[in-house]
């Protein structure tokens, strides 16, 4: 399986993109594969704040329901509108982004981090597989 190297890693199967302002959100190639096909996505309202380890959102499929765990403490700076449903617009949100570019357009949120920023405690691409395959996956 392979994962981005440039990426960052919760041992609960999110993963982390900092750009220097913002860090980038979304979840596994391998949590999207647990899931199968999502139905329904619940993020947290832009300028929340969440707190590192603790859940932000729920992503139930037709398999399951799994609580989204923030790798960092912060405020919700963005929210991928692309995944969700638009009430004010009729628009419906397209979760396939989620299955199809787990790394790209299916990312969930944008964090405006506390400072100082450090993605120390999470893991790398290397450690995350190892984690993987310590699980037998």
């Amino acid at each position: 399986m392979h994962n981005p190297p440039d990426l960052r890693y919760t041992p609960t199967h999110e993963w982390v993109r900092w750009d220097g302002e913002l860090a980038t959100v979304g979840i596994t190639r391998f949590a999207v594969e647990q899931l199968t096909e999502p139905t329904y996505l619940e993020l947290p309202a832009l300028g929340s704040t969440v707190e590192a380890g603790k859940p932000f959102g729920v992503i139930e499929s037709v398999k399951s329901t799994s609580d989204l765990y923030a790798p960092l403490s912060g405020v919700v700076a963005e929210r991928n509108s692309e995944l969700l449903d638009d009430p004010a617009s009729g628009r419906k949100g397209n979760l396939a982004l989620i299955l199809e570019d787990p790394f790209g357009r299916g990312w969930l949120i944008k964090i405006r981090p506390q400072p100082p920023v450090s993605l120390e405690h999470l893991l790398t691409a290397e450690q995350y597989e190892a984690q993987l395959a310590a699980e037998g996956h």
